[in-house]
Formats: structure tokens, sequence, C-alpha cells
């Protein structure tokens, strides 16, 4: 056993344990959700505590021995190969303090190994002393979210795209398909099957461009502004120079924040960003919820889609078949739309010079963006490319609704057209029966005025003398 001791006294740990004492005891005190740092979190944390040690060597702030172990240890958990010791709970008081320390304690006693030394041989190399050296948990740790999100939204916006060109497919496959369209699950006029798809590829093309564009808000970073954005303890060689320093590392156009201290009190990008999924949520689940009214039936419902059997729907009606993959998006979806409130909460109770909330700003953020991408992601692989359509029962409907009336106002008047929707749905007649019968129309007139494709576009036909 090593003995390692704080503010608070003395705390005996583990020989070999990687983490120390500031680790150990919030393992303590905050073992309450069961979830675990992010990876990207933990990831892009571990690139800063690399380009720290790199600008400090440089500078002359941190012994070339020393800042090259504590690199080779902050470059192997950037790969992954230290995160298994990364053990504080994601929910945590303390504004990221416990995650910071868990890293830069990691860190330290991996450098510490590489250098020949025993782990806890703080006097060579110091979790804060050295690894944390010009740095803060109140910029480490925004500006770590920050790039994490920059990341999984790459990854979003890529499984967007995907998603759009599949509904476009589809759009272009069923152009041909002539349905009953719906308001208020009512029969309203006629549509096709790919205007239907064509209208979700366009939802999914504005939030692609909305997700695109909430990425610069996250690329400016607070980083050497140290406590609360002063840049107090920090040169200021090394504040303009380290975030350049791992602009190379993190591979993305991220820039020093003009005012850090709005940076540091202030997290209502995070909010922006956090709305931004949720308006992508909303669309999504709209799409779901239509696909499962589409495809409800086969016999007692709308029937106009299949959607691709996935599994067996129940364990005691044989042969049944539930939509749930989309069932699983809209549970998805209803989740990222609770994360955001817990993230509005979390930023509009900051106070001061600090967020004291961030942690679970993290958590939800991060848990949002990748819960969206693996949602869409199997809605797409399994779901929306699979889709076929009933064709010849949504025309069947249209020409037996007396929705098809409608079509007809710009050539016999609404009140008239009113008398004819009237008569179909008391005599159960179809459309073209009932015109013939009154002597509304000769057989090339209702051609023209039916034509099953003419009736989802703008009218162009001639108006007759009322």
């Amino acid at each position: 056993m090593r003995v390692e001791k704080d503010l608070l006294g003395e705390k005996s740990l583990d020989e070999e344990s990687y983490y120390g004492i500031h680790t150990a005891r919030a393992i303590e005190n905050f073992s309450i959700s069961d979830k675990k740092v992010n990876l990207k979190l933990i990831q892009a944390i571990a690139l800063i505590k690399e380009s720290a040690a790199q600008v400090n060597m440089e500078l002359g702030y941190l012994e070339q021995e020393k800042g090259n172990v504590i690199i080779q240890a902050a470059k192997e958990m950037a790969q992954g190969k230290l995160q298994e010791y990364i053990l504080v709970d994601a929910l945590q008081g303390g504004a990221g303090t416990s995650t910071n320390m868990n890293i830069n304690e990691v860190i330290a006693n991996r450098a510490l190994e590489l250098a020949g030394h025993k782990k806890g041989d703080y006097d060579y190399i110091h979790p804060i002393n050295h690894v944390n050296l010009h740095q803060s948990t109140n910029d480490v740790y925004p500006s770590g979210l920050k790039i994490a999100c920059i990341w999984a939204i790459e990854e979003l916006s890529n499984v967007c795209a995907k998603l759009q060109e599949s509904l476009q497919r589809k759009e272009s496959e069923f152009a041909h398909v002539i349905k009953m369209g719906r308001t208020q699950l009512q029969d309203a006029v006629p549509i096709t099957l790919g205007q239907e798809f064509g209208a979700y590829a366009q939802a999914i093309s504005r939030d692609r461009w909305r997700i695109y564009k909430c990425q610069e808000r996250l690329k400016q970073l607070n980083l050497g502004g140290t406590a609360i954005g002063t840049g107090i303890t920090a040169p200021i060689k090394y504040v303009f120079t380290v975030v350049e320093r791992l602009r190379d590392l993190v591979h993305v156009n991220i820039g020093r924040s003009e005012n850090m201290i709005d940076s540091t009190q202030n997290v209502d990008v995070f909010v922006e960003v956090s709305g931004l999924i949720k308006t992508l949520a909303v669309n999504l689940n709209k799409i779901a919820n239509d696909l499962r009214l589409l495809s409800s039936g086969p016999t007692g419902g709308f029937g106009d889609i299949n959607l691709p059997p996935r599994q067996a729907g129940s364990s005691i009606m044989p042969g049944k078949v539930n939509p749930t993959i989309a069932e699983a998006t809209n549970q998805a979806c209803f989740h990222i739309m609770a994360g955001d409130l817990a993230i509005t909460l979390a930023a509009q109770n900051g106070q001061l010079e600090l967020n004291a909330f961030l942690p679970l700003i993290a958590h939800h953020l991060l848990e949002n963006i990748q819960l969206m991408t693996r949602t869409i992601t199997m809605l797409d692989e399994r779901c929306i490319q699979d889709i076929s359509a009933n064709e010849a029962e949504t025309k069947r409907i249209v020409y037996h609704s007396a929705a098809l009336v409608t079509a007809l106002v710009p050539y016999i008047g609404y009140s008239k057209a009113t008398e004819l929707a009237v008569k179909m749905n008391e005599t159960k007649q179809n459309i073209e029966t009932v015109i013939l019968e009154n002597d509304i129309m000769d057989q090339q007139e209702l051609a023209e005025f039916l034509d099953p494709y003419q009736l989802t576009r703008p009218y162009k036909g001639k108006k007759r003398e009322l």
C-alpha cells in the first residue's frame, strides 16, 4: 500500500493504483449514477494535457525529461490505453474537478512508471504541479467538452447525410405511388408517397445544416483562462500558444476565446447545441410516428407502406410483427428531449464566475449526440432502406375517398362538391360513378380533372362558369 495526503488528511491506496487520493475521495463521494465519464471527453482532456506539457517544456516551465513522459502518458490515454482507470462518476460536484484530477493522477502515475519511478512518487512528477501546470479544471473541462462535442457532431452529421440520401432514394422510388394525404388523421387530398418521403428528406437536410453551423459556436475555447478566465498563474506566452498547439492535436480549427471570462462564466453555447439536437429529435420522432401510422394494420390500419419485419411482435398473438425500429426511435427521441431539459436547467443555474453543473451538461450533451447518431443509423439501416409500398391499395383508397371531390372545386364550386362528397359517403360509390350519374362531367373531362398525378400539383385547368 502507499499513503497519499491532501488537505483533508491521509489515505491508503493500492501500491499499483494509477489513480490517487483525489480520485479515491471522488469515488467515495459521488457513487450516484453508475455512469462513466464519456470517452470522447477523456480523450479531449488528455490531448489538452499533452499540448500543455509541450508548451510548458518549450517555454522552460517543465523539464524535458518530465515533460516527455507526461506527453507519452497523455498520448496513451488519448488512444484509449488508460481510460479504464478513469473511475469517477460522470455526475459529480465540483464543476468537473474530479474528472480533471482523475486524469491528472493517472497521467502522472503512468508518467512516473515510464520514467522508472514508483507510482505515487509525486516529488518527481506531481498531478497538479506538473500535469496540471498552468491549468484549472475551469478552463480544461469546458474546453475538453467543446472538442468532444465537435468530434461527436461530425459523426452525427455524417449519419444524417446517409439518412437524407436514403429518404431521397425512397422519394424517387415512390414518385409514382399515388395515395391519400391526411390532415388530422382524416382523408385530405392526394399526394404521392414519394412527396411524403421527399418532405422527410428536406427536414433532415435542415437539421444537417443547423448541426453543421453550430460547430462554429464550439470552436472558441477558454483554455489559458485558468480559474475564472483572467488567466491568473498562466504566463501570457502560454495563454497565446497552448490553443494553437492543441489545434494540431485535435484536428479541429479551434481558437482562443476573445473573452475568456465570458467563456468561463456562461455555458449557453451548450444549450444552443443541445437545442439543435433536440430539434433533430423532434423531426426524427415525427418521421417515426408517421412510419408507424402509415404501416399500421396490415388489415385494420392505414396500410400504405410495409416496414421490414425485424422480430416477432407478440408472445401471445401468432404472426404479429410490430414497428419496433420506429418505436425504439421514438423512445430515443424522448430521452434526448429529457436530456435537453436537464442541460437547460444546469446552464441557467450557474452562478457568478463559473457553472458548477458542467458534469451534468457534459453527460447529457455527449450522450444525446451519440444516442442520436446510433438511433439514426438504426432507423436508416434497419427500417428506411427496406420500406416498400402497397401501391394497389393506396390507389384504391384514393379513388374511393370522398376527399377526392376537392379536386373538382375549381370546376363545380364548393357547395356542389360538398353535395357530391356527402353522397359518396352515403352510397359508398367511387367518385367516377357519382360524377357520371349526376351528369357533371363527361368521360374526357373526368379523365382530365382526376388524373392522379395532376392532383398532386397546383391546378392548371380552366375554371368552368359556376
